[in-house]
């Protein structure tokens, strides 16, 4: 079982917990994810690290409260215990040698994007993180990515705060205007990475992403995260979670993550009077 350190709700459904977890923490890279569970029955829940610290012996994650099993994730509080916290897990992002990078994060997706341009930023590289969020309200780690960037740009769909557009219409922007990047790392909404690889594909700009299927025992047993990259299944557990952008076939991936949402959505329901009575 491991500590809750801190508990930090960055928006109204988005909570980062920092967890002890010295064993994890000596090994985190940025890329890999850790698989939690809340109480003996809880669902297990992959999660992309967001942040390490090796000293303090502590990893930070982040979720939004959507589902059945994040929401009880987010009722715990500091102080108290998770039930299983297993990994680092997968292949961690190949990001050595890169001297000039776009990391695109697209809403909660930028709880990831954060240790890929953090890594980088220390490293030396020139890094133009470009931060997309629907309105407002939801943005989150806008200090955090400002620290960890050379240039943030922030955007908002309506026009809210920071610049008016998507994440996309910044980076063509950025390419159109000179900047030559080595590579861009899209992580977020299935079709925003997707929206990113189309834009990149005619410039041939290496372009990562980072995937999100549906999982269960994040080792490469079961199965249930496999996605087809380059005309081959791969699992996202052992092969990824990070992917060639111009080779995933986004239209099966997007198919597969919507099959359960009827069952979520009963499941995220009945929880929610659950905590409503607590």
């Amino acid at each position: 079982m491991n500590l809750i350190k801190q508990k930090r709700e960055l928006n109204a459904v988005t909570t980062m917990l920092t967890l002890e977890a010295p064993e994890i923490a000596a090994k985190a890279l940025p890329g890999q994810f850790v698989i939690v569970r809340s109480g003996e029955l809880g669902e297990r829940i992959p999660l992309t690290i967001a942040d390490y610290d090796r000293v303090a012996g502590t990893i930070s994650i982040i979720f939004q409260k959507v589902g059945a099993s994040t929401m009880a994730l987010g009722a715990l509080q500091e102080g108290e215990m998770l039930t299983d916290l297993a990994g680092p897990l997968g292949t961690p992002t190949e990001l050595e040698g890169y001297r000039k990078v776009a990391v695109v994060g697209g809403g909660v997706g930028c709880a990831i994007a954060y240790p890929q341009a953090k890594f980088l930023h220390a490293e030396g590289a020139d890094v133009t993180l470009i931060a997309g969020f629907r309105t407002k309200e939801i943005v989150i780690l806008e200090d955090e990515m400002r620290r960890a960037s050379t240039t943030l740009r922030l955007a908002t769909d309506d026009g809210s705060y920071g610049e008016h557009g998507f994440v996309t219409n910044i980076l063509k922007n950025c390419i159109d205007s000179g900047a030559e990047f080595d590579a861009v790392i899209a992580i977020g909404p299935v079709p925003m990475m997707r929206a990113v690889a189309e834009l990149t594909r005619p410039y041939g700009i290496k372009t990562i992403v980072s995937l999100n299927p549906i999982m269960i025992d994040g080792t490469g047993m079961c199965g249930g995260c496999r996605v087809t990259v380059g005309g081959q299944v791969k699992f996202a557990c052992v092969d990824g979670p990070d992917f060639d952008g111009h080779e995933v076939d986004f239209a099966e991936l997007a198919h597969r993550n919507a099959n359960f949402k009827v069952r979520e959505g009963h499941a995220r329901d009945a929880t929610c009077r659950l905590l409503n009575q607590q």
